[in-house]
């Protein structure tokens, strides 16, 4: 729940500590990302990873029903 704490290329500055997943996937595809995998993270939830053609790879991280997006950060 720091998602106010990170920075992402090509978006707007997070000015809440989590996002509705749809609300952070829009963001993402209007910048640019494209999802290009997922796995189990700790706890239950999920990561999924994001490219984009000129900005380091994001790494994402959703609560387990992937309805809430916890953090997300360039790796």
């Amino acid at each position: 729940m720091t998602l106010d704490k990170h920075t992402i290329q090509g978006l707007s500055a997070f000015t809440t500590k989590t996002l509705p997943s749809n609300e952070f996937e829009k963001r993402m595809f209007n910048a640019g990302y494209f999802e290009v995998g997922s796995a189990p993270g700790q706890g239950g939830r999920i990561k999924v990873w994001w490219s984009h053609d000129e900005y380091p790879r994001v790494e994402s991280i959703y609560s387990p029903n992937r309805n809430i997006v916890l953090t997300a950060y360039h790796v």
